[in-house]
């Protein structure tokens, strides 16, 4: 997609050269292009941001164990739910270590209820990993 946003600007500004060989005093045309490329190019780079963003969360609420036991509290996206738990991707749970996270998810803590019984041990592992791969930005 950047490849496709550079090789079109390129070829815009190399005919934008030749044109002013062709025609030196017609330069009405560009100035109403200028905003369009600038805003095509503003519209390019948020959704290549925006699509970075999604995917680093996209395995941990597409995981069915995330979405029956921890959506409720923590959002369908993972960003927290007010007056529920927390965002799963915020710098707080960036800076705990996947033993806090497991243990967390084991015992409970505060008013997050204890999934250690409920849950089996791979399924805690591949939700804490999940987490920390969704908080490594």
């Amino acid at each position: 997609m950047k490849m496709l946003a550079c090789l079109t600007i390129r070829s815009f500004i190399s005919r934008a050269a030749s044109n002013d060989q062709d025609n030196k005093f017609r330069t009405r045309p560009k100035l109403k292009t200028l905003p369009f490329l600038i805003v095509l190019l503003c519209g390019l780079c948020a959704f290549a941001a925006a699509d970075d963003s999604n995917t680093s969360s996209a395995a941990l609420t597409a995981n069915p164990i995330y979405q029956k036991d921890c959506a409720k509290c923590h959002g369908k996206t993972a960003e927290g739910r007010h007056f529920g738990g927390p965002s799963l991707i915020s710098g707080k749970t960036v800076a705990a270590s996947a033993d806090d996270l497991r243990g967390i998810i084991t015992n409970g803590k505060g008013r997050m209820p204890k999934f250690g019984g409920k849950l089996e041990a791979r399924d805690i592992d591949a939700l804490v990993e999940q987490i920390k791969a969704a908080t490594a930005k």
